[in-house]
Order: C-alpha cells, then sequence, then structure tokens
C-alpha cells in the first residue's frame, strides 16, 4: 500500500466510494458545496484553495465579482462542506493554491499587473493579517504552485509560461529558490501529449508526497469541436528531482459529466486547485472549480489514485 505524509486531519470531508462505481475519483452527491449565492455581489465562486486550519478548515477563494472583477477572499468552515465567506478582498487575481508549510500558511496565485500575469506569493498565521513577497516569474506565468516543503535545501515552484491572452502555451515548469524571492534554475516538467490533454496542462493542487513519488493532480485542457474541455489528470514525480516524471496516467480521473461542470460560465471544466489529505487513512479531498461558477468536492485514496496512475501509465 502506498503511503502518505503530512498531517492526520480526522474530520477530513469524506464520503465512501459508491457502490459498483469503477472509476479512482468519485463526487460529494451533494455539489456544489460553494456557489455565487454564498457572497453578496458574487456572479461566480469557483478555483479555489483550502487547507486546515485550528480545529476546521480556512480557504482562499476566487470571486469574480458582478462587476467581472476578481479577487482574492478568506473563508473559514468546521467540516470543509459549509462554509462562511468573508466580504472583504485580500488581493486582486485568480486561481490562488494554499499550503502550510515552516509553520506559515503560504498562497500563491496568478496576480494581475499591467504587464500581463504573474506569479503572486504571499504568507498568513491567522488569514487575517498577511505579508506580500515579491512575485515570482515575472512576467508571465499561471498556475504557481509551491511544494508544502523544501526539496534539496530549495523552494519548488511549479510554473506555466503563458503570455498576454489565452495562452498557447501549455508546458509545465518547475522553479527553485534559495529565499522565496528569487526563482530560476528552470527545469521542464511535462507538456500536452495528446487526446484529452492536447492542448495544455497546468499543475493544480499542492503536491502530496508519497512514499512512491510526489503525487501532482493536474488539469489538461482539449479543444474540441465546441471549445475547450477541462479535465483531471495525475502523475508521479521523483521525490528528488520532482521535474522528473516517474509514471502518467493517460487518461483524466475526473472530467465534466454534471450538469454543474457542464453549465455555467464557462462550459465543461473540471479545474483542481486543492487538496486535504489523511496520512492516517489515505484519503484524499479534492476542491475543484466547477463550469467556472462554483466549487465542487470530489474524494479518493492515495492506492485507488496511484494504481489507476499505474494501470494507465502513459510512461511505458
Amino acid at each position: 500500500m502506498a503511503k502518505l505524509f503530512g498531517q492526520t486531519i480526522p474530520n477530513l470531508p469524506w464520503q465512501d466510494k459508491p457502490a459498483g462505481y469503477r472509476y479512482p475519483v468519485w463526487r460529494y452527491t451533494e455539489n456544489p458545496v460553494i456557489t455565487r449565492d454564498n457572497l453578496y455581489m458574487a456572479n461566480s465562486i469557483f478555483n479555489s484553495a483550502v487547507v486546515p486550519f485550528k480545529d476546521g478548515f480556512a480557504g482562499v477563494f476566487r470571486v469574480d465579482y458582478r462587476s467581472r472583477d476578481q479577487k482574492l477572499v478568506t473563508g473559514f468552515s468546521k467540516d470543509g462542506i459549509r462554509w462562511s465567506l468573508t466580504d472583504k478582498p485580500i488581493f486582486g487575481g485568480y486561481d490562488p493554491r494554499l499550503c502550510l508549510m515552516e509553520g506559515k500558511y503560504y498562497l500563491s496565485w496568478v496576480n494581475l499587473t499591467p504587464h500581463g500575469t504573474t506569479i503572486g506569493l504571499a504568507y498568513t498565521e491567522d488569514f487575517e493579517h498577511w505579508t506580500q513577497l515579491e512575485d515570482a516569474c515575472y512576467p508571465v506565468a499561471r498556475n504557481g504552485v509551491l511544494f508544502p516543503e523544501k526539496v534539496n535545501g530549495e523552494y519548488m515552484l511549479f510554473i506555466r509560461p503563458c503570455d498576454r491572452g489565452h495562452t498557447p502555451y501549455g508546458d509545465i515548469f518547475l522553479a527553485h529558490s534559495k529565499d522565496l524571492t528569487y526563482w530560476g534554475k528552470y527545469r521542464f516538467v511535462m507538456k500536452p501529449v495528446k487526446n484529452w490533454e492536447s492542448t495544455k496542462v497546468g499543475a493544480g493542487p499542492t503536491p502530496i508526497r508519497t512514499d512512491e513519488g510526489w503525487l501532482m493532480f493536474y488539469h489538461g485542457v482539449l479543444t474540441s469541436c465546441n471549445g475547450f474541455s477541462y479535465s483531471m489528470g495525475a502523475a508521479l514525480l521523483d521525490l528528488n528531482e520532482p521535474w522528473k516524471v516517474l509514471h502518467r496516467a493517460d487518461s483524466f480521473l475526473l472530467g465534466p459529466h454534471e450538469p454543474y461542470e457542464c453549465f455555467g460560465d464557462v462550459p465543461n471544466v473540471v479545474f483542481p486547485c486543492s487538496a486535504l489529505t489523511d496520512a492516517a487513512t489515505g484519503r484524499i479531498a479534492i476542491y475543484y472549480g466547477a463550469a467556472d461558477t462554483s466549487v465542487a468536492l470530489a474524494f479518493t485514496t492515495v492506492d485507488e489514485t496511484i494504481r489507476y496512475i499505474k494501470e494507465n501509465d502513459l510512461i511505458k
């Protein structure tokens, strides 16, 4: 059995796998868990990040307001399902990721500047007071995802270089830093290959350390005759050299299927941004953006996911 490293979360949100269901990731039956109705003046709330905090959970949520300004707000929950969101934005931008590292909660997000999108970085200890760091990868990048610990004495950050548009670039790279200020020593990780992810790929939740490698959930994009379709994939990366892909599933783990994933501001989107893990049970709860409109929740285990990756391995 594969082993998860990290926290034990006894109150991790969870539903057992439905009887007879054969795929490795299954949806929460009461999805979506967050909608535009959670916050006054919101047009949509999606692509958001969650971490354990005190006796419950805290999160940073992407809100597109009725003005269509894109802001980040905080929220809190006792069970990871019923959320109370604040109405005061902390930063402008979108698609946040969160991780607990060295006793602080680090936030990365797509920061909006006059020169294009950069990777914003900040940290907090209480989700009320924030210290913003220098932007990483300036300009232009998206999908900035920090590792939850140093690797060989260096901080690690997934990025996807892009341009000012909807980006013809689609490759994941890894940046290194000694101090969370100066980033470099870029390493290529993976590119879109075929079929369900033939247009572009981007890192999703904070990488998860297992005894078989870093488990990376990511989104892959297909350009169909009806536009983009976003699905969730997974890969295993080398623990000491995480730019090296050990195994990679040749098919998605979760794709648009339910009405809340297929219909919305941007139809046909499953966009994973956050994963809670319980080291004691191997359970994983994944928060994902649905149709760029709401936040939904899905479940898996480290064993189910790694088994699926290896049984459907693109790298043979």
